[in-house]
């Protein structure tokens, strides 16, 4: 059998946009995926093959078997050796107190092929998202990478404290924060000023960092003040008065907030990285799956008929999407429909259609069902409407266009599919009340939430939890369910649902 290959990937320190482009590519291509307890779960929604955790510590692994170096290195092993492309995912950089070395040494004794594929680490990321920069031509010309947990086995340190002291730069001790009351101690007795800037960064890169900022002699005692826990890093020198001036990531709007998404996991992807963008943590909560229908002759045709309508309508992206690739599939393009006009619900929809080079022809100034079909009324009179939507949905379309005899024959192009539970974190989130807002966009979503509530995560609602309507449509359906709207979006899809938060935030600040 062909021995398979390992890749040692660096997945950065916490925020999942921080990957590199090639470790993005190892993700996609990989048999196998072994990763930190410390990981942002996130870097995995989109890949398809076999994934386990693994726990080298206790931190980060509650309810997990904590695995050995050794074991580690034997299951990376194994698996190359059933010839399957493996990658490691390290948090930080592997080879930044990472112990990739190790497994790399491991591989190449074991004859197996290995690429490291480097991260950005937590010492210029968490600083730098902290507002701190390690180097500046004012303050500092180095910067020193320390460890601050060193090898339990070893009978003595390694780290020379004089030699720090007189260190004419910054210094980043990763690790630290258990130990954090020697490191200062250490250095102050071997000639460190106590009046050094200094700062502690905890859970650095996520939207639940916090920094704490003091004179060094203060530092051990601020940071058991603010209730600082690991993964950290602490920075020491004059680069940390930068924070004063250049701090932005804990100021975005929606800093430190979990926020549910309840579309298809498949479907999500905008919304997570809009959630990432606004400094909030998204929380996988999908309440039904897409699939493509399970018949598709009708689909095919309408398709062979095309020129008996004379409008073409979408009321979802998803609808544009499995519509055009099945048109494609069947050996046809966008020249199909050169002699349609085009309706679109709203401007997601729309730019659904631009990802094909087609333009709508209409799409109404308020992004239903019911605005739809008002501004297609004087429009569509007497004609032919095919409608490719889901096998779910309210007949708005067909009721209303009926008054100026108007015929709108639907196609289901994709399929909404209940989900039976959701994952057992995110769940376990809901229970425990650390979900601040949840987001419903669509009255169907709005009903399969409250199926999946669990009499724990139902207690709190209105209490932690805040729920977040798309539109008013979809609040009455929340509303029908028994579900209790905080805030409603005036745009009607997930940007408005964001802005709809920040609006609240705002107000009740």
């Amino acid at each position: 059998m062909t021995l398979g290959k390992v890749y040692l990937v660096g997945a950065g320190p916490g925020d999942p946009g921080l990957i590199t482009i090639k470790g993005i590519e190892c993700l996609k291509q990989a048999d196998l995926i072994l990763y930190d307890g410390l990981v942002n779960p996130l870097l995995l929604e989109h890949v398809s093959s076999e994934v386990e955790r693994s726990c080298r510590v206790a931190e980060g692994c509650e309810n997990r078997r904590v695995l050995k170096q050794d074991e580690i290195n034997q299951r990376l092993i194994a698996a190359a050796r059933e010839g399957k492309t493996v990658v490691r995912l390290k948090g930080g950089d592997p080879f930044i107190f990472g112990r990739g070395s190790e497994e790399a040494a491991a591989l190449r004794d074991a004859g197996i092929e290995f690429e490291i594929v480097p991260g950005i680490t937590a010492a210029t990321a968490a600083a730098g998202y902290a507002g701190i920069s390690v180097t500046h031509r004012a303050h500092a010309s180095a910067v020193a990478l320390i460890t601050g947990h060193e090898d339990p086995t070893k009978p003595d340190s390694s780290l020379d404290y004089e030699a720090l002291s007189r260190f004419p730069g910054t210094l980043v001790f990763y690790m630290g924060l258990h130990n954090l009351k020697h490191i200062v101690s250490s250095l102050i007795q071997a000639g460190k000023s106590g009046e050094t800037p200094a700062a502690a960064i905890s859970r650095g890169t996520t939207p639940f960092q916090k920094t704490v900022q003091s004179r060094l002699q203060d530092l051990p005692e601020s940071v058991q003040k603010a209730k600082l826990v690991a993964p950290s890093l602490i920075v020491i020198g004059e680069c940390v008065t930068l924070r004063d001036h250049i701090a932005w990531f804990e100021q975005k709007p929606l800093f430190g907030l979990r926020i549910g998404i309840t579309r298809s996991e498949d479907q999500s992807e905008s919304e997570i990285r809009q959630a990432i963008r606004l400094g909030a943590q998204p929380v996988l909560l999908p309440t039904i799956e897409i699939s493509k229908p399970a018949d598709w002759a009708p689909v095919d045709q309408a398709i062979s008929r095309l020129d008996h309508y004379q409008w073409l309508v979408f009321t979802s992206a998803n609808g544009v999407r499995y519509f055009m690739d099945r048109l494609w599939d069947l050996g046809f393009d966008s020249r199909q429909l050169a002699h349609l006009k085009i309706a679109t619900i709203g401007p997601s929809t729309a730019e659904a259609l631009l990802a094909y080079r087609l333009r709508a022809d209409l799409t109404p100034p308020q992004y239903r069902a019911e605005a739809l079909a008002e501004a297609l009324k004087p429009l569509a009179a007497q004609q032919k409407l095919l409608w490719a939507g889901a096998n779910r949905g309210r007949e708005v379309l067909q009721t209303e266009l009926a008054e100026v005899s108007a015929t709108v024959e639907k196609i289901v192009v994709y399929e909404n599919h209940d989900v039976s539970a959701w994952n057992e974190e995110s769940l376990s989130l809901l229970e425990s009340g650390e979900v601040d807002w949840v987001g419903l966009s669509s009255p169907s979503i709005a009903r399969n939430f409250e199926r999946l509530l669990t009499d724990a995560a139902r207690a709190q609602l209105g209490k932690t939890i805040k729920l977040v309507s798309i539109s008013p449509v979809t609040s009455q359906a929340a509303l029908e369910a028994g579900l209790q709207i905080d805030a409603e979006a005036k745009d009607y899809h997930w940007d408005g649902i964001f802005e709809a938060i920040q609006e609240y935030a705002s107000r009740t600040s």
